[in-house]
């Protein structure tokens, strides 16, 4: 079952568009974009499962440098 969730990104000050630039370039990751409010970067993902997702979360995106936190959240239609 194929699974989309929008990915909030929290950033080290200065680091959102070098990350969002990486954070692009993650198989699965559809798109990465830097953006204002408490958030720094939001990323749109798609994986083929839940368990996928989540190694591109914690094992890929968190694993960007400059990254402090992510919040995922699941698309439900």
């Amino acid at each position: 079952m194929a699974v989309s969730a929008y990915v909030l990104v929290e950033c080290e000050q200065g680091k959102s568009m070098d990350a969002a630039k990486a954070i692009s370039k993650i198989g699965g990751v559809m798109g990465a974009h830097s953006v204002t409010g408490p958030y720094d970067v939001i990323a749109f993902v798609t994986a083929s499962n839940f368990k996928v997702l989540g190694e591109v979360v914690m094992k890929k995106i968190q694993g960007v440098t400059g990254v402090k936190k992510t919040l995922t959240n699941i698309i439900m239609e």
